[in-house]
């Protein structure tokens, strides 16, 4: 591994920073090389002088498979974005998920206040675009009483939900509890939230994480939903369910590289069996909301239509939510949609249903 990290910063030297000469690129490589991976030196010297001296083989002619090399997607993902967004929206949707993605903190104070606590400990912070309690910080903060991790985009569909004080609030594939924290503090001390999750550890990262945010009025089970029953029904259920992650390239880069495209497909029929059995646990009048963080229309629309196609108790809320801040996102269906390179947060969706009284 150290051998290929090698080459590729003396590749990437050679084929793109024009004020390092070549044969400074490749003698200080191979410097490297006879520290960190003598036997190597030989190997990386050879390859990195030929480059030097033959150059870098050109980009493939195919545009998608160029546009593969240049911004580092596998082809089949670029096809699936020109697919669902049209090539030049795909290219820019490609850019953002290189780039780096902001550190985004929910404020567990005042937003000001929190803000101005930060920066007095050295830290650049300012308010974020959207959500009314996100703050853009330069490192993560988790600290009791001042701020905890949770992107913009998480917060703002958190708030789509509607939890209102003394709602009785079910968190559906819970892990890792940022939306758990927030939902308890929209219901209040009168309120409650039950987060369930399969995932191991799931339970004990949630309750933690609550204990941070001063969240007492929370419950969690080590459960996945198809098997959790309930005394009785919720006001509220939030179903962030498990996707394919499309719209997190720039916080999980990695994502790019395994994901295959079956997957999307896979994820789709999980999350309908997830949303069903979600469905059930929603009391006459409730609201059922379904999210995720991808942008592969498969998994959301897809799953959404499904699922009102063959649960006519439940109709989609379509009237845009009262809070300002959703206004560049919901469309004229009612549905949440961000976009990395058009907002500049995660890519999310989500849908908001609600059982017939």
């Amino acid at each position: 591994r150290s051998v290929r990290v090698l080459l590729r910063l003396g590749l990437f030297q050679l084929a793109f920073l024009d004020r390092v000469p070549a044969y400074a690129a490749v003698d200080t490589t191979v410097t490297l090389a006879a520290q960190i991976a003598p036997r190597a030196r030989g190997l990386v010297n050879a390859v990195l002088r030929r480059a030097s001296r033959e150059g870098l083989a050109p980009p493939p002619e195919d545009d998608r498979e160029r546009l593969a090399v240049e911004l580092s997607h596998p082809p089949w993902l670029i096809e699936h974005f020109e697919r669902e967004l049209g090539s030049s929206e795909a290219r820019a949707l490609l850019e953002a998920s290189n780039r780096p993605a902001p550190t985004v903190l929910r404020a567990l104070a005042d937003r000001d206040v929190v803000i101005e606590e930060l920066r007095r400990r050295g830290l650049e912070a300012r308010p974020a675009r959207y959500a009314p309690e996100a703050v853009l910080c330069s490192i993560p903060v988790a600290e009791a009483g001042l701020a905890v991790p949770q992107g913009e985009a998480s917060q703002l569909v958190t708030l789509l939900a509607g939890a209102a004080a003394g709602d009785r609030v079910l968190d559906a594939c819970a892990a890792p509890g940022g939306k758990t924290a927030y939902l308890a503090r929209l219901v209040g001390s009168r309120g409650r939230v039950v987060a369930v999750d399969p995932a191991r550890g799931a339970r004990r990262r949630i309750l933690d994480l609550a204990a941070l945010a001063g969240a007492a009025n929370v419950e969690a089970l080590a459960s996945p939903i198809q098997q959790f029953a309930a005394d009785s029904p919720f006001d509220v259920v939030v179903v962030d369910a498990p996707c394919s992650g499309l719209g997190t390239l720039a916080e999980h880069p990695e994502i790019r590289w395994r994901r295959r495209p079956g997957d999307i497909a896979a994820f789709a029929e999980r999350q309908r069996e997830i949303l069903d059995a979600a469905a059930r646990l929603v009391r006459p009048g409730g609201r059922l909301v379904y999210c995720t963080c991808t942008l592969a229309r498969e998994e959301n629309d897809g799953v959404v239509d499904d699922f009102l196609g063959r649960h006519g108790e439940f109709d989609e809320i379509v009237a845009p939510p009262p809070q300002p801040c959703f206004a560049d996102f919901v469309d004229g269906a009612g549905r949440f949609r961000s976009f990395p390179h058009r907002h500049g947060v995660a890519g999310f969706f989500a849908a908001r249903l609600e059982r017939k009284a």
